[in-house]
């Protein structure tokens, strides 16, 4: 795959791109949910909007549709009109599976219409929402007809939570997390592959990034260098190998975006 220069033309980074919010889950969807979050594009955008892999799986409204979003491997791309509006639902790392019924390794990479997995419930609530003209009282309706829903009153899987929670802290070694969690390696393996769509390593490397945009974000004026060496990559040009194949473009240049 030919390199991308760092330019005005790179796609805009999703949560760094028009106007983003999140906040936590109401409690009525707690059990399955742990974010809820909207996204405005700004009229004039014009263009593609890339959606970082961060390991979690959303249920979102965007194009009058609602969607189950699985994981995704490598940064995604969907195509937005100016001004779109999006809306989401971020299931509770280990929530997802049992809510939509399928293991996630089929998700990977795929946006699945909710009706797929609802039927008649997921288009009368996507009727719902399209009837509404306003952005604020859509993303309350979308709230409260989630919480409607008879499987947002799920609950997590403990133990895949509790791997994606050390998995996510970093400074943990995979071997180290699988025996204090008394599973073998191949059954780490396999329950990572069922409730996150691919296996620790893939894993560990994609909450990895988002550990550096957190730092990043939270330390404007730290250079790559530095940012590399304390999110845990070995030096900076594997940060830069790691961001170009999860992200797509050069690391300084989401950095620059990003922090923007």
């Amino acid at each position: 795959m030919s390199s991308r220069p760092d330019s005005d033309d790179l796609p805009g980074i999703a949560g760094a791109t028009g106007r983003y919010r999140e906040w936590a889950a109401p409690a009525p969807l707690q059990g399955c949910f742990g974010q809820l979050w909207r996204s405005d594009l700004p009229v004039g955008h014009n263009g593609e909007v890339a959606v970082l892999p961060d390991g979690c799986v959303d249920i979102l409204w965007r194009d009058g549709r609602l969607y189950a979003v699985g994981p995704d491997v490598v940064a995604a791309h969907p195509q937005l009109l100016p001004g779109a509006q999006v809306l989401g639902a971020r299931f509770q790392p280990g929530a997802a599976q049992a809510w939509l019924g399928v293991p996630l390794d089929e998700l990977v990479g795929t946006a699945v219409e909710l009706d797929a997995v609802l039927g008649p419930q997921a288009r009368q609530l996507a009727a719902r929402l399209n009837d509404v003209g306003d952005g604020d009282a859509r993303q309350r309706l979308f709230a409260q007809a989630l919480a409607g829903l008879p499987r947002s009153t799920g609950s997590r899987h403990a133990v895949a939570a509790r791997v994606f929670g050390q998995v996510r802290a970093g400074g943990h070694d995979l071997a180290a997390i699988g025996s204090g969690l008394q599973i073998s390696t191949r059954s780490l393996r396999r329950l990572c592959h069922e409730q996150f769509g691919y296996g620790p390593k893939m894993l560990e490397r994609i909450l990895r990034l988002q550990r550096f945009l957190a730092l990043a974000r939270a330390r404007p004026g730290e250079g790559l260098a530095g940012l590399a060496a304390d999110v845990g990559y070995a030096d900076q040009s594997h940060l830069s190998r790691e961001v170009r194949a999860l992200a797509g473009i050069g690391a300084a240049a989401l950095c620059a975006q990003w922090r923007s």
